[in-house]
């Protein structure tokens, strides 16, 4: 790859890179200043709708067209929620901007808040994230201080008030409508939709939810414009409407079977291959990948053959992944077994299914029940299609569930045993050699807490 110069996370080795101070000594809050006084609001939404930014949490929505949906001369008040609930598995890029550089994140809420109308701010932070809660009110109170929130912001008629709201350590929070709801101090069952949070979110009012590497973003396109912004990724697919391209610089998270896992920024639209071996150090112990999680646990998996894929936001969806995700990348070396990692995947699904939707909190349950008995010795080859039929059936792209959480659990599955059936059905074969063809229905196993689950631990009283 070509010399590149991060952006996203140029501040993160100074001394104090976390203070107003050194965030200020390098341009920070300058973007905000300049927007407040030269643009209204609209002119920050077109800014950020013709940069093309797409949501950086997982769906990758256009963050600008978002803004548009919130209804024109409404009385208010609206609402602007920072996403900050990071619990994918293999997912680290936002804690590393928030305990190093919050003030990045900081100045592009407040932009998008000026642009979309919204006085009231909540950063819903994952509770299991200690420091990145004291940096980011550390950096809130700064900002206090410094007039960058409160009322009338730099002696502009803009005001903004912003609070943390530290999450339950749900999964589903991460799915805005779920995330609302425990901001209303509810249980996170995720809403049916419509209505979309643009029209009755956040106290049945006008809201908008983001994801804090989009708010980093945010900042640079109000610094830096739009055609800096395209400048970086790639563009859309010739012929497809209804791909805007995948712009502009992208954090991606190495984790797993690698020489130097960590944190690392490059243009969207780099592959796979390039992140494990120019950043990532290669696999560890001179081995070969043997399978490669693209964006997160719910993106599915790449193979070996597959590792050339753009890292964009249509990429891994040509090879049969959910998509990019999060970017956030989980390599897994040639000694790794498949039947492990569906069972660690299936058993998270199924922890962290709010239970709301019928196939979702049935078939996460089932698809865990089989695999404990794959691992166990006792699986069938019949197994595997039922693992399939039920990765075919549940979610939101088969229409049966209100989220995605679904769909996340359901492409490891497909994609596990789809691209490593042999290696399924080997373990089948030899582990259960008797009764490896049997087709009746057979017993779960007895003792529902087994050797691979580990005991709940109980809360110690005061």
């Amino acid at each position: 790859m070509a010399h590149y110069e991060p952006v996203l996370l140029a501040n993160i080795h100074k001394k104090d890179s976390h203070t107003l101070a050194v965030y200020e000594a390098g341009g920070g809050y300058r973007a905000l200043r300049r927007v407040l006084k030269e643009m209204n609001p609209q002119d920050v939404v077109n800014l950020v709708r013709s940069s093309n930014l797409r949501g950086r949490g997982g769906a990758g929505f256009p963050t600008g067209l978002k803004w548009t949906f919130l209804p024109e001369g409404h009385p208010g008040p609206v609402y602007f929620c920072v996403n900050a609930d990071e619990s994918e598995p293999g997912t680290i890029v936002n804690r590393v901007q928030m305990e190093f550089d919050p003030h990045q994140v900081l100045e592009g809420t407040i932009l998008s808040c000026y642009a979309t109308g919204a006085a009231t701010a909540y950063v819903y932070l994952r509770y299991e994230y200690p420091l990145c809660y004291r940096r980011m009110q550390a950096a809130i109170d700064e900002c206090y201080q410094a007039g960058y929130l409160g009322k009338n912001i730099l002696n502009s008629d803009f005001s903004l008030e912003m609070t943390i709201h530290r999450g339950a350590a749900a999964y589903v929070c991460g799915e805005e409508t779920g995330l609302i709801e425990s901001l209303e101090g509810k249980r996170a069952w995720p809403r049916i939709k419509p209505p979309f949070p643009a029209v009755e979110g956040l106290f049945r009012k006008p809201t908008v939810v983001n994801n804090v590497e989009t708010m980093a973003c945010v900042t640079h396109i109000a610094g830096r414009g739009a055609d800096w912004f395209k400048s970086m990724g790639t563009p859309p697919e010739p012929g497809n409407p209804r791909d805007p391209g995948s712009y502009g610089p992208k954090l991606f998270g190495l984790s797993g079977h690698l020489n130097r896992p960590g944190v690392y920024e490059a243009p969207l639209g780099i592959t796979c291959r390039q992140l494990i071996e120019e950043f990532g150090g290669g696999v560890w112990h001179g081995r070969r990948a043997k399978a490669v999680v693209p964006g997160g646990l719910s993106t599915g998996l790449l193979t070996e053959a597959e590792l050339d894929t753009p890292m964009d936001f249509s990429g891994p969806g040509k090879v049969g992944c959910l998509g990019l995700g999060t970017g956030c990348v989980v390599v897994l070396d040639e000694t790794y077994s498949m039947i492990d990692f569906l069972l660690n995947s299936c058993r998270f699904f199924a922890h962290e299914s709010c239970g709301q939707c019928t196939p979702c909190r049935e078939g996460t349950h089932w698809a865990l029940q089989m695999l404990r008995r794959i691992k166990a010795g006792r699986g069938r080859l019949k197994d595997l299609d039922l693992l399939l039929e039920i990765g075919d059936s549940i979610g939101i792209i088969p229409g049966t569930t209100i989220c995605g959480l679904a769909d996340g659990a359901a492409w490891p599955i497909k994609n596990a045993i789809n691209k490593f059936r042999n290696e399924f059905e080997d373990h089948i074969i030899q582990t259960n050699p008797d009764g490896y063809m049997v087709t009746e229905p057979v017993e779960a196993l007895e003792d529902p807490q087994q050797r691979d689950w580990p005991a709940v631990r109980q809360p110690v009283s005061a």
